[in-house]
């Protein structure tokens, strides 16, 4: 899809000279409305969907042409109509009452540009435009082939749930097109290599006698990632940077704790470890956890960040220059020689930023950490000398989220600006800018292959970007308020969103569908994690509480045959109670971030509010 540069405001608003008579128009929107509400139900559902974006684009025309009074009278009359989820977009639009106001307004430049996005059968299409044509409407008429986009299917109409499913963006549904591309949403192979095995584990296998049902076992993980998925991008599709020694250790340390995961399900519930920060008055806007659990990191409206050792090892730095050049090199323990004892400590704060810190990210290998702010910039600190080594320009609005590729080296940032970009830690300027958005991107997620990115937006979509080419390969709507959590299951097929609506949403990448709803909560969303081995999913929102969720069965039997992905009729199971493990209360303490341990312990974090 070509992003079209931002037409001329003048040009994009002059598009409303065309009027009709002013006095006319309520006429015209009751005529419609009373010819929908009297259509046979099947009908009548799709062709609702007319009324939002015609009453807006009607009002719109009133106001252009000076005819304020009518605007006024046109607004009040119908406004009270709509379906509730536009009542922020109804708020914007009412404070619009001059021409003037129009030139300056943002939402409404692009809800003029971007044609707005109805599903409907040919059926009830056909019926439509009979009606329109009959009565001469051209004032209506004309607005639907002006600013509208009617993406027509064969077949049954859709029934008012699985409308209301999809809809509730700025602008409309996803054109069923947006959602064809391929998208290679299987796992890269891990690189191979033996796991030794520790001492202890010898011993423990002596004792009990059985030496060699372990073995097996052990060479069953590196052979389980040997056969190439079918659904994978190619091994080079996006250059990926090289595995270093460390990152091996590592890699063997993460397969050793793997061995000791616990198996999670609907039987056997994760605990759930909560950290909770104590007089932060507030402060706490982003928190986030080190893949091996051993370090949390807090970002604060104070424009601080601070970074804690959650496990009895104290933090330190590199010694000065000086003290280094004293070290023997070849020495085994060089590693431990070159931190400086004197700088130990549980806590580091990291000062910099000029606002509110939004967004934190460590590097998988632990050495960098990534922090975005409202001062418009990214910054990349050193957890080796707890120093800032460069601050990444391009947001010139603050930055919401940031957050590190699963291979390290890459990173996204998104913000108020509407677009994401995606960066290399050695790169001053971004390497992609992915445009398509219509308000803010509020948060950012990579694929766990590494190959693409998801947004999530206050225009309440979420789309899937590809890394390689920058295109957007998925445009998924359904949520009724901005989103505010994204998280991929493990094995790369599915992604969940969470929003302002306290709705969770499941997709399925490979077909570009929604396959789930998981409703309980009763505030915003802002975390979502999935179990390591994807089969609990753990939600934490404003509300205080954690709620865990059964994975495995709400993506089991799922229809995700050709007809559905065509027609988008899709068919959501009222099954959230089934689904729904259990709910976890904290002491007043909304969730900020949630995170599963190598071993399948979930940490949940958030700052304890006082109200």
């Amino acid at each position: 899809v070509v992003v079209e540069d931002q037409p001329d405001v003048s040009a994009v608003l002059s598009a409303y000279n065309q009027q009709g008579d002013p006095t006319l128009y309520e006429e015209y929107y009751s005529g419609l409305k009373h010819f929908i509400e009297c259509s046979l139900d099947c009908h009548r559902a799709e062709l609702s969907q007319l009324f939002y974006p015609l009453f807006v684009h009607m009002y719109l025309e009133l106001v252009y042409n000076q005819h304020e009074s009518e605007a006024k009278s046109f607004f009040e009359r119908f406004h009270g109509d709509q379906e509730c989820y536009y009542q922020d977009d109804l708020r914007v639009l009412s404070s619009l009452t001059k021409k003037e106001h129009m030139k300056g307004n943002e939402t409404m430049l692009d809800f003029r540009t971007s044609k707005f996005v109805l599903r409907i059968s040919r059926d009830s299409y056909q019926l439509l435009k009979r009606h329109l044509q009959e009565k001469q409407n051209n004032q209506i008429w004309n607005i639907v082939q002006e600013h509208l986009y009617i993406d027509i299917f064969d077949g049954m109409p859709r029934s008012k749930q699985q409308i209301d499913a999809m809809v509730g963006s700025l602008a409309g549904e996803a054109k069923r097109e947006a959602n064809k591309a391929k998208v290679f949403f299987g796992l890269l192979k891990e690189p191979e290599f033996d796991v030794p095995l520790d001492d202890e584990d010898e011993e423990g296998e002596n004792e009990e006698g059985k030496p060699k049902k372990k073995k097996p076992k052990k060479d069953n993980v590196g052979s389980k990632s040997k056969k190439q998925d079918p659904n994978a991008p190619p091994q080079n599709r996006i250059p990926l940077p090289e595995l270093k020694d460390s990152d091996k250790l590592d890699k063997v340390m993460n397969m050793k704790e793997a061995a000791r995961r616990v198996r999670l399900g609907p039987e056997c519930l994760p605990s759930i470890c909560f950290y909770t920060f104590l007089n932060a008055y507030q402060g706490l806007t982003a928190v986030d956890i080190t893949d091996d659990s051993s370090m949390i990191v807090g970002g604060f409206a104070d424009s601080t960040v601070r970074v804690w050792s959650v496990t009895p090892k104290k933090l330190r730095s590199v010694k000065t220059a000086a003290d280094l050049s004293l070290i023997d090199k070849e020495s085994d323990d060089v590693l431990e020689r070159i931190m400086d004892e004197k700088t130990a400590s549980e806590l580091k704060i990291l000062y910099g930023h000029s606002g509110p810190v939004y967004g934190t990210s460590f590097s998988p290998d632990r050495n960098y950490l990534l922090s975005c702010s409202e001062d418009g910039t990214v910054r990349l600190w050193s957890l080796q000398t707890f120093t800032c080594l460069v601050g990444y320009k391009g947001h010139n609005y603050p930055v919401w989220d940031t957050q590190f590729s699963p291979y390290g080296y890459y990173f996204v940032s998104g913000g108020h600006d509407r677009v994401a970009r995606l960066w290399a830690t050695d790169h001053y300027q971004p390497l992609r800018i992915f445009a398509g958005h219509l308000a803010d991107v509020t948060c950012t997620r990579f694929h766990p292959n590494s190959n693409y990115i998801a947004t999530g937006s206050a225009d309440r979509t979420i789309r899937l970007w590809d890394v390689l080419n920058g295109n957007c390969v998925r445009i998924f709507t359904g949520h009724k308020g901005p989103i505010h959590a994204l998280a991929f299951s493990p094995n790369g097929r599915f992604l969940a969103t969470g929003a302002t609506d306290g709705r969770v949403l499941l997709w399925d990448i490979g077909h570009g569908l929604m396959v789930g709803e998981l409703k309980g909560h009763t505030d915003t969303i802002y975390a979502l994690r999935f179990s390591r081995d994807g089969e609990i999913l753990a939600s934490g929102s404003m509300d205080n509480t954690v709620r865990l969720w059964d994975a495995v069965k709400a993506f089991e039997d799922l229809e995700t045959d050709d007809f559905t992905t065509a027609t988008g009729h899709i068919n959501l199971p009222e099954n959230s109670q089934d689904l729904l493990l259990g709910t976890y209360m904290t002491k007043s303490t909304p969730v900020v971030h949630l995170h599963f341990t190598r071993r399948n312990l979930l940490l949940a974090a958030g700052a304890y509010s006082s109200q």
